[in-house]
């Protein structure tokens, strides 16, 4: 796995594994359910992913949506390719909350609604809330 996959967390935060991508649980939860969907690929910029992963990436896509709707039900979700610090191909999956929404006992507010997702503000969740999330999404994942 690449250097970006194990920052966020591989393999405690894994949800799902592809042949070219991964989607991971965000570590710092911006808003309930925000995940990583990273490519494994040796590709630092969009284009140099393979046909492959590109042609996989739709269904990467199509069981996230399916996943976290869900697990709560967004208003909008946003998907961040932002790839400033972390080099390698991925995407910050965000789901947009106009009102809090809870997970058993935490409520996770969306600090940036209406506007662009407030990276630098999230809920402050510990390791087992984290794995209690990851298999909840497990647990709503299609099957392939």
């Amino acid at each position: 796995m690449n250097e970006t996959i194990r920052k966020f967390g591989y393999p405690d935060t894994l949800i799902r594994e592809y042949q070219h991508w991964v989607v991971l649980l965000r570590p710092q939860q911006v808003t309930l359910g925000s995940l990583v969907l990273a490519s494994k690929e040796p590709a630092r910029q969009f284009h140099e992913v393979s046909e492959r992963g590109f042609t996989e990436l739709k269904s990467a896509v199509t069981h996230i949506e399916q996943a976290l709707v869900q697990l709560a039900r967004h208003q909008k979700l946003n998907y961040l390719m932002l790839m400033m610090v972390d080099p390698d191909v991925h995407f910050h999956v965000i789901p947009r909350y106009q009102q809090p929404a809870r997970f058993d006992e935490v409520a996770f507010t969306d600090h940036g609604w209406p506007g662009p997702p407030a990276l630098t503000r999230f809920t402050e969740t510990d390791a087992a809330t984290n794995a209690a999330i990851t298999a909840r999404l497990k647990a709503h994942w299609p099957s392939a």
